[in-house]
Order: structure tokens, then C-alpha cells, then sequence
């Protein structure tokens, strides 16, 4: 595999984690009841221990992405 290939997978793969990140804010933002009552019934959660656990996901997930997706994406590019 050429370096070439591997600019754009990392690319790709970085593009496509955080519209899948945006995804889930825009979910979150827009329809958290609706979420927060679907997983109240599987779940005995509070609504702030819920957001709580929806906050810390999404920013463990957005630094998940930075390290194996952005900052490969980027060392290729310096180094192509």
C-alpha cells in the first residue's frame, strides 16, 4: 500500500467520524428526550447522569478520532 492510499483512507476515515460525531450532537441537541425516554426503559438513569454519559461519550469518541484518524491523516500529509 503507497502512501497515497493511505492519505485517503485516513482522510476518508477522519471525514467520516466526525459527520458521524455531528450526527449524533445534532441527535443529541435535537431529539435528547426522545433518546433520554427510549433508554429510561432500559435503564434506570436520571436526566443529568444521562447527559453526563452522553457528554463524556462524545468527547472520548471526538479524541478517539484525533488520535487514530486525524493525527495519522496529518503525519502523512507532513511527510508525503
Amino acid at each position: 500500500m503507497d502512501l497515497s492510499t493511505l492519505r485517503w483512507f485516513f482522510f476518508w476515515c477522519t471525514f467520516l467520524n466526525y459527520l458521524f460525531l455531528g450526527g449524533f450532537f445534532l441527535g443529541f441537541a435535537l431529539a435528547g428526550d426522545k433518546i433520554y425516554q427510549l433508554h429510561r426503559k432500559w435503564f434506570a438513569l436520571d436526566r443529568d447522569s444521562f447527559d453526563t454519559i452522553m457528554y463524556v461519550l462524545m468527547g472520548v469518541y471526538k479524541v478517539l478520532i484525533a488520535v487514530f484518524c486525524l493525527v495519522p491523516w496529518i503525519a502523512l500529509l507532513i511527510t508525503g
